[in-house]
Formats: C-alpha cells, sequence, structure tokens
C-alpha cells in the first residue's frame, strides 16, 4: 500500500463497482453449487494433478497429491493446488476468486461506523473525537487523495479546541481513520488498542483523546499531530483490500509529527488482523519502536523493529501467533 492509500490503478476500476458486489458473486457460488454435476471432476472444483510435461497422473497418485494439497491449504489462506479445467481453472475455485475480489471492492467503499468504534473504545477506557478529512464523501476521497491528508475546517477547529482544554503536548495522539477498508477498523481497531494501553500505561505517556477520522488518509495525522503539539501520533489506519485479506490494519508511527512529513520519516506495522500479526505483538512492536524514538528522537528509516519476541514460556510470550493453536 502506499503511503496513504491512494488507490492504483487496478483499484480505482474496483472502486467503480457497487457496494452490493459480494452479494451477486456469492449468489452466482450458490446458483453454481445447485447445478448440474459438471462433466467431469476438474469442472468440479478437484484439483487435477499432472506431471511435469502436463499428463494426468494415475488415480492413486493423483488422490495422495490432492490430499497433500488439502493439508497445506490448511496452513495458508494462499489459493494454491486448484486444479485445472482445460486451459482455465475449475468452476468453484473461479467463483471462490470472483467472490474473494468481490468482498476487496465491497470493503473500500463500506463506511466507517465511526459510532460504534466510539463506544467500543470507551468500554477499554479511550475518550475519543468525532472528526472528517476535507473528501466530503467517499467518490470524492478515491479520487482525491491529497483531500483525504487534510482535515476540513470543522474539523480542525474542534482540534484546536481540544488543544486548548489541555490535550496541547500529550505525548501520544492516537488517530483511528478509515482509508481503503473501514471493515478493518471496524473490526480491529478497538481491540488493538486495548492491547496498546497496558504498553502505554506502563511508560506513563500522556494521551490525548483518540481522533476519529472519516474518509482519512496517513498524513492526516501529521495535522492532527501538530495541531495538538504532541510528541509522537500513530494512525491506525484500513489498509488496501486484498483477495485473502480485506481488514488488514496498518500502523503508521511519526516522531515530532508536523504537516509535510515524508513517507521516509514514519514506521509501518502492517497486516494487524487475527489471521495475520495478532494484537499483542503487534502492540509489543509498536510500543517498542516508541521507546526506542524517545531515546533517539526520531521515527522512520533511521528507526528499525529490532523488537525482541518472547520465545516460548517466557513472561509475555502469549501475544499471538494464528500458526500456533490457543493455549489450553
Amino acid at each position: 500500500m502506499s503511503e496513504d492509500g491512494a488507490p492504483e490503478p487496478t483499484e480505482r476500476a474496483a472502486s467503480a463497482a457497487d457496494d452490493g458486489a459480494s452479494q451477486r458473486a456469492a449468489g452466482n457460488a450458490a446458483a453454481a453449487g445447485n447445478a448440474a454435476a459438471p462433466r467431469d471432476a476438474t469442472a468440479a472444483g478437484d484439483a487435477a494433478p499432472t506431471g511435469a510435461a502436463g499428463q494426468h497422473l494415475p488415480a492413486g497418485v493423483a488422490a495422495e497429491h490432492g490430499a497433500l494439497w488439502a493439508r497445506l491449504r490448511r496452513f495458508t489462506p494462499a489459493r494454491i493446488g486448484l486444479g485445472r479445467a482445460g486451459t482455465s481453472l475449475p468452476t468453484a475455485p473461479q467463483l471462490e476468486f470472483q467472490f474473494a475480489h468481490a468482498r476487496a471492492r465491497d470493503a473500500v467503499h463500506l463506511r466507517l461506523d465511526a459510532g460504534a468504534v466510539a463506544a467500543a473504545l470507551r468500554t477499554i477506557g479511550y475518550e475519543s473525537l468525532r472528526l472528517h478529512s476535507a473528501a466530503p464523501d467517499r467518490h470524492t476521497y478515491l479520487q482525491r487523495p491529497d483531500l483525504g491528508r487534510r482535515l476540513d475546517a470543522d474539523s480542525v477547529a474542534r482540534t484546536r479546541a481540544l488543544a486548548a482544554a489541555g490535550a496541547a503536548g500529550c505525548d501520544v495522539a492516537l488517530v483511528v481513520a478509515d482509508g481503503l477498508s473501514a471493515l478493518a477498523v471496524n473490526r480491529h481497531a478497538a481491540p488493538f488498542l486495548a492491547h496498546l494501553a497496558e504498553h502505554l500505561a506502563a511508560q506513563g505517556w500522556r494521551l490525548a483523546p483518540v481522533l476519529l477520522v472519516e474518509q482519512g488518509r496517513v498524513a492526516v495525522g501529521d495535522e492532527v499531530g501538530e495541531l495538538l503539539q504532541a510528541r509522537m501520533v500513530v494512525v491506525l489506519i484500513g489498509e488496501r483490500p486484498g483477495l485473502s485479506s480485506p481488514d488488514s490494519l496498518g500502523l503508521y508511527f511519526t516522531w515530532a509529527p508536523r504537516m509535510g512529513c515524508r513517507d521516509a520519516e514514519r514506521n509501518c506495522i502492517s497486516n494487524v488482523r487475527t489471521e495475520g500479526l495478532g494484537y499483542g505483538l503487534a502492540a509489543h512492536r509498536l510500543a517498542a519502536l516508541m521507546r526506542e524514538a524517545c531515546r533517539r528522537q526520531l521515527s522512520g528509516v533511521m528507526l528499525k523493529d529490532e523488537a525482541r519476541e518472547p520465545a516460548l514460556g517466557e513472561a509475555g510470550a502469549s501475544l499471538g501467533n494464528f500458526l500456533l493453536p490457543p493455549a489450553a
């Protein structure tokens, strides 16, 4: 994803699709499931193992290969061992691909549920303030990345009032922006911040209320940080959806935020979600970056993620790893 989550050409084309794309794709998949059985096994979605020259393998060997692919699929959402029907994919994998693509498009257009996010934050001890970028709506946001990097006039005034009320000079400003996947923020922002709270409290850092920015991009955190005169800003933002991850949350950290910061002055931790980088481990890495930034007075390319991950059996080892089964 680019620094501000700007859509690439293929993404701009995808954003033209309406919000019901995933429902139509799901309907197609259901209809295909009720259709008459295809003429061969590969059309039904079964992998068709072949030899190096493309010839079909004997039935026993094919079954063994199919079982191997089935075991491997348990450990990855990647599309592996799909088989083929002639020169194309079997029907089921093709429909699954279209459904995943439709879900990614829908995630781009989904609206941030700022009220629900604010309520979830209150339950874990965070106050919040709702703001809006200079992009008035989603259509403008997707076509004008620059407007998503600035607050609108009303939000600037409200942030200045917050600073005057005592938030000025805070150690950490936390900004939550929808980015290109409000789904990621709706699902993961509050659970992640619940894990981060422990690290923030341990350092004794003074926090401003969480700023919820609708139609926001990464750089909107620079303006917020400058208005609040914050030492550090952390932007939680929905990353550009992928075919297997429409709800990936990104964390962007900047020391001494100010308008005009370059991408090289930020640190990024990406793919924060239950199927990716767990909340506990992401919070551990971000807190380590923040502590080192305070010591060295910088962030970005000169600040490396050197956080040591606790080994199994050590205190704090239960930071979350989707490859490991949950503890009994």
